[in-house]
């Protein structure tokens, strides 16, 4: 087992540039608080994971099997809130109420895909984006007893509690709460990730979801053709795209101590489209780029003068991308270092004259 997994790594990993800076990415993320003691660093880096989760389980969704979902938001205001009444009604606690949140934001993706897998593309982004802002307005109406009105429900527990005192031989060191939850975000979005890509990856040997999601997206029709239960695998999607996001408004809820009824807002399901265009639409890897470099880039102009114009300077960004980028800037950089194999397709770094497995030309 070990050793298929180093011959994996060893041809599908390292030749890969893509893949290569993504573990590089992934090593400077967990090595980063070593790097640095900034709260402010760690915070934004924090937040970012769990917004990747969110835009990830989009990308999932509308753009693996093209059901554009324009109320995301739905799913993470409902683990959010799933989270927090658990904790507000029987006292739970983060590591049993934040899987049981996405659970309900599961219930839920459940509930709703059914009137909009009857609906055609645009509709179906109409319909999801009236979910949300129902709720919202459900949750703001009922009195504060019950789901905290305006104010939202407080005071929720913390992803950690108490530092750390780690003492072993030569080594005697003090984890920080801070710290503490930057590595239960980083290592719950970088397992998140992984399962979502291995459940779009259209290659894989083992696990067929991905090229039925794509044969979805490219041709409805000619996939019921083919015999595929096109609504049991669009059902799937809300699933899974729930779950996660559910799973990252419940992480939020309880790393900033509140469920608020913001959190179903318009603004935060375009946030995730937002981030998954600027990265890169299909890709998974995109969304992940997207928020790293859009949310915390944005978010460092808050110590100058230009944050008063971050929505502006947001929305030319993305008219740049989609003018000169359309697939994102990930994919874009992707394209300018790799090269796929015109006899078997296998992936190549974008300089080789000849492909690494079977010889053919690459030029």
């Amino acid at each position: 087992m070990v050793s298929r997994l180093l011959k994996d790594f060893r041809w599908g990993v390292l030749p890969v540039p893509g893949r290569f800076l993504a573990i590089i990415f992934f090593i400077f993320l967990f090595i980063l608080p070593l790097i640095t003691a900034s709260e402010y660093i760690l915070l934004l880096t924090t937040v970012a994971a769990i917004y990747a989760i969110f835009a990830v389980s989009w990308d999932l969704l509308s753009g693996y099997t093209g059901q554009v979902n324009f109320g995301h938001a739905l799913f993470f205001g409902s683990g959010a809130f799933g989270a927090a009444l658990l904790h507000k009604y029987l006292g739970l606690q983060p590591w049993v109420t934040i899987p049981l949140g996405a659970l309900i934001a599961t219930g839920i993706g459940v509930v709703t895909c059914f009137p909009a897998l009857r609906l055609r593309p645009p509709y179906l982004s109409i319909l999801t984006m009236a979910f949300p802002i129902i709720l919202e307005r459900i949750i703001r109406a009922l009195p504060a007893e019950v789901f905290g009105g305006d104010q939202g429900i407080r005071e929720l527990p913390s992803l950690a509690s108490n530092p750390i005192v780690i003492k072993i031989p030569l080594i005697h060191a003090v984890v920080s709460v801070p710290t503490q939850e930057y590595y239960i975000c980083l290592i719950v979005m970088t397992v998140s990730v992984l399962i979502m890509w291995k459940l779009t990856d259209a290659g894989s040997r083992y696990i067929r979801t991905g090229l039925i999601f794509h044969a979805i997206r490219e041709d409805e029709i000619a996939a019921r053709a083919t015999g595929i239960n096109t609504i049991r695998y669009k059902i799937l999607a809300f699933v899974i795209a729930g779950f996660f996001a559910g799973l990252a408004g419940a992480l939020f809820a309880h790393y900033y101590h509140l469920a608020h009824p913001s959190f179903f807002s318009t603004t935060t399901s375009f946030l995730a489209i937002i981030w998954v265009v600027f990265g890169g639409i299909v890709s998974i890897y995109g969304p992940v780029v997207g928020v790293y470099t859009l949310y915390v880039g944005v978010d460092y102009l808050r110590a100058t003068p230009f944050y008063a114009y971050r929505i502006l300077i947001m929305t030319v960004i993305i008219i740049v991308i989609l003018l000169f980028m359309p697939e994102g800037i990930a994919v874009w950089i992707r394209d300018k270092i790799e090269r796929e194999c015109p006899r078997c397709k296998l992936t190549n770094v974008a300089w080789r004259r000849e492909c690494r497995a079977c010889g053919a030309s690459l030029r």
